[in-house]
């Protein structure tokens, strides 16, 4: 079981939404049309048709078993106090003495540029039910890291 934030889901959801509904059809159009085309063997066009009929399926079955297996977490219900998913956690790398702030959450949303970092990374995964104040060392690979959360918010 997955959670996932309100917004993640309702992104998922439309993209399935649009690969169903509009891109499907369309790869379906173009395989027909390049299977009319002759000899399937020498048909440069029928191979790449399928090829992307075949990303497209892929890509929905992904997207459903996602949503299948997810629940969108209500924020409200989250400890305040401790860090869990949705929280946006600062801390201070102990070693270089450097500040970051990154939000927990679920691997399907993460995205280090935008300071999302996913429950299941070393970090996330240290970080999960600390408190302010807490000194946490995490094993990434270019060493051993020690962190003392700063502030946690919802």
């Amino acid at each position: 079981m997955e959670y996932l934030s309100k917004q993640k889901y309702d992104e998922i959801a439309a993209e399935l939404h649009h690969l169903i509904s509009e891109v499907y059809p369309k790869v379906r159009e173009d395989l027909a049309e390049a299977s009319a085309q002759g000899d399937r063997s020498d048909n440069a066009g029928y191979r790449e048709a399928r090829r992307i009929q075949g990303k497209t399926i892929s890509r929905i079955r992904f997207l459903q078993k996602v949503l299948e297996n997810s629940r969108v977490i209500d924020p409200e219900v989250l400890p305040k106090d401790r860090v869990s998913l949705l929280s946006r956690v600062e801390f201070t790398n102990l070693t270089t003495n450097t500040r970051m702030t990154f939000e927990i959450v679920s691997p399907h949303e993460m995205d280090l540029e935008a300071g999302k970092i996913s429950l299941k990374s070393p970090i996330g995964a240290a970080l999960m039910g600390k408190k302010v104040g807490e000194t946490v060392e995490v094993r990434v690979p270019s060493g051993t890291l020690r962190l003392r959360i700063d502030s946690i918010k919802q």
